[in-house]
């Protein structure tokens, strides 16, 4: 009788788990790509880029126990020619991780690591994303050899040169934020941005346990942004277990790009959603900067003292800052009030005329037992916000 209704049990399971059906319908914004969490494998890094032609280009990797992250990972290459409102799939690449799309010199490139800290590499398409070179030697892609970390931040540019932030993971101590060291790669915009002798590098500051009277566990996910003395910086996301009240830090660059500097007294600055990757790019229109970021709404805080706050990522707001420092929130964005297994995450965005468009990295229902956690996503979605200036009123 016990083997019987065992027997029993397991079949009953398995038709339940096959009767569930894929239900995207309540997903926000546009589905560019979807992995169940069933698959091991998770929506990771959203890129996104705007064509010389008009449309739009997007990139996720895959992280997770069934990708390769570790060894050589996987990123896919979508594109949109209807203004974001549906994605077509056209190449995959076999070794980019944390990659950044961007076009400059009127050509669409992918600036990355080939795995979970590996080699620093650019690539190059010339045809809207569909084939790219293939990373070989110093002249040809392979920017810096070691251990690198990144995500997809901005690629500036400012005084005849692209800026990108990025992190050694090459520290003493090799544990997540310690072993993490911020720097600054930068080129002429002119140059042959496949050769390495084309970039700087600055130098590196790695974690120091002192910071935050104790309680620094490490800065990652750098933005290369200039304030309004014309001074450039590297704005990272700190990890701070402490406090809900999230914050960033401000190293100073050189404007040769190879000095990096940070005073610790003065260089930690409040910042909505500071625990989590954030962009931040400045708007000549409206003359602020804007950022969209992983903001814990005060209920959220009540509700979640004491805890991490780089776990919690359910909303997403817009806000705006005049100077870096004030930062004033404009619109909630995306929210769920589940917290564990819905989160709006890794957003990248960009102005396109009187909007703002972006990517998030989105774990949500999905009628089959949803994300596996909050962080571990299964979808990949566009969204639109439309004249968001007007926000302003």
């Amino acid at each position: 009788m016990k083997r019987i209704t065992i027997i029993l049990f397991s079949l009953l399971s398995y038709y339940c788990l096959n009767s569930q059906k894929l239900d995207d319908s309540k997903v926000p914004g546009v589905k560019v790509a979807y992995s169940p969490a069933s698959s091991g494998k998770y929506i990771g890094s959203p890129s996104l880029a705007i064509l010389p032609n008009g449309d739009y280009v997007a990139s996720h990797d895959y992280f997770g126990p069934e990708s390769n992250e570790h060894v050589r990972a996987t990123s896919k290459i979508y594109t949109s020619k209807n203004s974001g409102k549906s994605w077509r799939e056209i190449a995959t690449i076999d070794g980019a991780f944390w990659s950044k799309l961007f076009v400059k010199q009127d050509k669409l490139w992918f600036l990355g690591t080939d795995r979970h800290h590996g080699n620093t590499l650019m690539r190059l398409s010339e045809d809207g994303g569909r084939s790219w070179t293939s990373p070989t030697d110093g002249s040809n892609g392979l920017l810096l050899e070691g251990e690198y970390h990144c995500a997809p931040m901005p690629i500036l540019e400012y005084n005849g040169r692209i800026w990108r932030a990025m992190e050694s993971a090459m520290g003493p101590i090799k544990k997540w934020g310690k072993r993490y060291g911020a720097f600054m790669l930068s080129a002429p915009v002119d140059a042959d941005l496949l050769d390495a002798n084309s970039w700087t590098s600055s130098n590196t500051l790695y974690h120091d346990a002192s910071y935050l009277d104790g309680n620094f566990g490490g800065w990652i996910e750098g933005n290369a942004v200039v304030n309004k003395d014309g001074q450039m910086l590297n704005i990272l996301r700190v990890d701070d277990r402490s406090t809900l009240d999230e914050k960033a830090a401000f190293v100073k660059i050189s404007a040769d790009g190879k000095n990096a500097s940070f005073n610790p007294n003065s260089g930690f600055m409040s910042f909505p959603g500071g625990s989590k990757k954030f962009t931040i790019r400045y708007d000549e229109a409206s003359g602020l900067y804007w950022t969209i970021a992983n903001v814990i709404p005060e209920g959220i805080k009540k509700d979640h003292k004491g805890k991490n706050p780089a776990f919690i990522r359910n909303t997403q707001a817009l806000f705006s800052s005049p100077d870096l420092v004030q930062w004033d929130q404009r619109k909630v964005l995306l929210q769920h009030q589940d917290v564990l297994k819905h989160g709006f995450q890794y957003v990248d965005w960009m102005v396109d005329g009187k909007d703002i468009i972006f990517l998030s990295r989105t774990a949500y229902d999905d009628g089959i037992g949803g994300a596996r956690n909050n962080h571990d996503a299964n979808f990949l979605t566009f969204h639109r916000i439309k004249k968001f200036r007007k926000l302003l009123k």
